[in-house]
This record gives C-alpha cells, structure tokens and sequence, in this order.
C-alpha cells in the first residue's frame, strides 16, 4: 500500500484558516496572490506588442530583397530566401565584427538559417531578445558538453525512419528541413548541409511497418518539421496512414506557426481536414513569438477542426521564468492553443548555455497551479537518458495518506485533510 509521510498528527496541520476568514479577507488575499505578477506582465511583450518595431523590420527586410508584400505572404519565397550568413545577417541586424566572426566560426560546424519572417521579430537593439537568443549562432555552441542523441534515438528505430519508444504509438521522421533552425535542437545532428526530405522509399517501410504492428493506434509525423513536406506528398502520407484500420490518430509536429505562420494556407488546411482526428502540436517558447501573423496561423487550423497544443522547451535566458511563461500560456490560450509541455532542455552538444536546473521548472510549475487557469498549465516533462521516455515532474501536493486520512496541501500553501475510505458494500449483502 502507498504510504507517505512517517506519522500523522492532527495538531500539525490547521485546515479550518478559510473558515475563520470574512469574504472580504478572502478576496483580498487573493488579489494580493497576482499582484506580483500583475505589476510586471505588461513589461514581457508580445508581438503584438512590438508590431510597429515588427512592421519596421519587415519593410527592411523586403527592400534588402527588393520583396512585394505578395512575395512575403508566399512560403516559398520565405524558405527560398532564409538567411544563412552573417554578411547577409548583418544588413539587418546592427552586428559589430567580433559578432560577424562569431557567428562564421560557429556556423563552419553547425548549421544556421532564419526565416525572413522569424527574423523581423529580432529587437535589433537588444542582444539579450528571446528570438535573437533562438536563432543566431553565439560561440557557447562551441562548448562540447552532453551528447549529440540524448534520447537515443538510433537505438529506437525498428525500421528506418521510424522511432519508437512506447507500445502503441510511433514517429516518423519524414524531413531534416525547418522554417528556422533553432539553436538548442535536440536533431541538430540530423540538420546537414543541405535540406531534404526523407525518401520515398524510406516512407514506404515507415507505413508497412505500422501496417504490421496493429499495436501502432497513434502516429506522431515529424522531422525536422513536418508541414516543410509539400502539400500532396503529406496527403498522400495522411491518406496511406488512414486506410491503415488500427491507426486511430495523426499527430503533426511543427514550428511554422512560429517561424513560418506563412506555410498555414488555405489549401493545406482543407487538405489537413481530409484526415481528421489530426492534431499539431506546435512549438511557442516566448511571448515574444506570439503575433497577429502567428494568431492567424493558429486560426486558420482550429478554424478546420485541428486540436492544437504547444511544447515549450525550458530554456536559460528565455524563459526560464515564472513569470515570462504564465505570460506565454494565457497569451496561447487566446491563440486556441492548449499549453501541452514544458520540456526541460536536453543536454544535446553544443547547447549547454540553455541548460537549467529541475528547480527551475519547478517553481514554474508551482507557479501556475491557482495562479492562472487549468487550461494554462502544461505538464512539466523530463526526457529519460537513453530512450527511457517522458517522465513528469510535479511538485509534491500530497503530504500524508495513511489508511483513514490523507492530507494535502493547495496552490497557496494551505492544508487540508480528506477522508480515505473505500465504500464497502458487504454489511449491504443478505
């Protein structure tokens, strides 16, 4: 039987406080329970916030490339012009040469590129922007620290371009192509020189794979990111994956919400709600990502019946703050956008300067519950070493159960007891 707690005494917890307390008393304490937070919210901006500084950029941006505002709403022309060089970079962004060097040593091993888009929400002005930090190479990649796979994918793929960790559900990898290329990607090793998608053939095995496994009811279609496939190429996916009887739900990773909001058009949301129960989980970590271009974006998919839900990656300098990331789930949630995980950062070579303690996340954690709604609360997940799965971490609400009572303590610190009985229907019998 599950016990915690050596003893119980009734003398250590008061669980009456809220009785003894007037409406009015109540009240107050609980405006003075955000008061913390509503003295500094309006300081963590949004995108919507920064729209004018945003607009500045963009018009920028589009003069360097001599762009029409068509070609800007294009995905192609987007991809077809990222960013990939810190000359190009620094007609931009005001970058001094010891930041252009920096950036051509680290970009010799590890791979950049930035969308247009993504990098009109750079304040050109402040080294310390989230979406600076997200995106341009800084010379703390080149610290050797933690290992390349730290889930170990490669020895969880029973055919190739599939990773299984868990009995009824599985990803495909489907390309190594994003909209941006993060800084702290846990696939940085899969990223190359040069994009691509993964062969059809490839594809192939994936699906006769889950084919012969009735155990496979969820499929997680990833990469890189997922909607970097061209719209028929994931409808003939989506479309081989649904006649497979067994498979009950299509899940889609992707970051273009944020980087790339250009990629959700019309015709791929049509085609996405061919294929429904499909879900995408996409991929937020600042307020600072959070625009009127991203909103739509969000929109446009809820609007065809497309669950959406976010995975923030915990990260150093970021949002490894209570506050920043209460900011973030409320601003989601206006996006119809379900606050999924907070995943603490994998210790991938090359992104240690992201790294946090587990305290970190907790506080955070403990941060949301009561302050902000349920539906704003993620759960907090810890990637087991080699290919162990997702593990959560949950600060300790439960203080005593024993075989009459248990006892607890709330969101605000107070305790209060239960009863621990099962109904016993015998003395009921004849």
């Amino acid at each position: 039987m599950l016990e915690i707690g050596n003893n119980y005494d009734e003398q250590e917890w008061n669980t009456d406080e809220l009785l003894e307390q007037s409406i009015e008393e109540h009240m107050n304490r609980l405006n003075n329970s955000i008061a913390d937070y509503l003295a500094v919210k309006d300081q963590i901006l949004t995108g919507f916030d920064q729209e004018s500084k945003i607009q500045s950029q963009k018009n920028r941006i589009k003069s360097l490339f001599g762009a029409t505002e068509e070609q800007w709403q294009d995905y192609h022309w987007q991809m077809a012009n990222r960013i990939t060089d810190a000359s190009t970079l620094s007609k931009i962004l005001p970058l001094d040469k010891e930041e252009i060097d920096e950036i051509d040593i680290v970009s010799s091993k590890y791979r950049f590129a930035i969308s247009p888009y993504y990098l009109s929400l750079i304040d050109p002005e402040n080294r310390d922007c989230p979406i600076y930090k997200q995106s341009v190479p800084r010379l703390f990649e080149l610290d050797e620290g933690g290992v390349m796979d730290p889930m170990s994918e490669n020895q969880c793929c029973p055919a190739e371009g599939v990773t299984r960790r868990y009995p009824d559900r599985l990803v495909i990898n489907v390309t190594n192509q994003c909209g941006m290329y993060c800084r702290f990607c846990q696939r940085r090793r899969l990223i190359g020189e040069k994009d691509g998608n993964t062969s059809i053939d490839v594809i192939n095995h994936a699906i006769l794979y889950i084919q012969d496994h009735t155990e496979i009811r969820d499929v997680l279609i990833t990469g890189g990111d997922a909607l970097m496939l061209g719209d028929d190429q994931l409808d003939d996916i989506l479309t081989r994956l649904r006649r497979i009887q067994h498979v009950e739900i299509i899940r889609i990773g992707s970051r273009t919400p944020v980087t790339l909001p250009q990629r959700i058009t019309a015709e791929l949301v049509t085609m996405l709600s061919k294929h429904h129960p499909i879900y995408v989980n996409t991929h937020f970590n600042s307020p600072a990502e959070v625009t009127p271009d991203s909103m739509k974006a969000c929109g446009m998919l809820a609007n065809s019946g497309i669950p959406l839900g976010n995975q923030m990656v915990l990260l150093q300098g970021v949002n490894n703050n209570k506050f920043i990331v209460r900011k973030l789930n409320q601003q989601l949630l206006r996006l119809r956008v379900k606050p999924y995980y907070i995943f603490h950062p994998k210790q991938v070579t090359g992104t240690s300067h992201f790294w946090v303690r587990l305290e970190d996340g907790l506080e955070i954690m403990e941060s949301l519950r009561g302050y902000t709604s349920g539906m704003a609360i993620p759960t907090y997940i810890v990637n087991g070493t080699g290919g162990l799965g997702k593990t959560p971490l949950i600060p300790n609400y439960l203080l005593y159960i024993g075989k009459e009572k248990a006892v607890f303590r709330n969101w605000e610190g107070r305790t209060f007891k239960i009863e621990n009985h099962q109904y016993d229907d015998s003395n009921q019998r004849g």
